[in-house]
């Protein structure tokens, strides 16, 4: 990889509306952040951390180049999901989109209210398995183990591999 560039991980989900057409919308705008390198399958999970009925949500994950630093990555994020209509209500509500930063490199950040490594990511199998399909060599810069390490140990309950 030439240098100045990181490889940025991206977990992508969506439950509300054409949640395909959302995640396709998203990957496309990643543009912003950097080259897609790589692109998991789609998966249909559970609401994960809600009370009551939502809708399942799709997820994937995606491998970005980019020289951006880990702060305008979230920037860029947040942008792509304000353009394709995320409304910021309750913090685990419903979403056309939600994008979370989950891996920068071997970076270990946390500042502007940003965390990375995103803090619940070996928690959460809706993240661990798309991530582990396309880096499942890929370490926790802070738990020092893989990504298929950790997805091994979550419960998988719930979640299908759709496309």
């Amino acid at each position: 990889m030439p240098s100045g560039l990181e490889t940025a991980y991206i977990g992508l989900g969506s439950n509300l509306g054409d949640r395909f057409r959302n995640l396709s919308g998203a990957l496309q705008r990643l543009a912003t952040v950097g080259t897609v390198t790589e692109i998991s399958s789609v998966y249909e999970t559970k609401p994960w951390g809600v009370e009551g009925y939502q809708p399942r949500y799709l997820n994937q994950a995606a491998a970005v180049s980019t020289t951006l630093d880990p702060l305008e990555v979230v920037t860029e994020l947040l942008a792509i999901e304000y353009s394709l209509g995320r409304a910021r209500e309750d913090k685990n509500a419903s979403r056309t989109l939600d994008l979370d930063l989950l891996l920068h490199g071997t970076s270990v950040l946390t500042a502007s209210g940003v965390t990375v490594p995103h803090p619940r990511l070996h928690e959460r199998a809706f993240v661990l398995i798309p991530l582990g399909e396309i880096a499942p060599d890929l370490f926790h810069p802070v738990l020092k183990r893989s990504i298929s390490e950790l997805a091994a140990e979550t419960d998988r309950s719930g979640i299908s591999c759709l496309v």
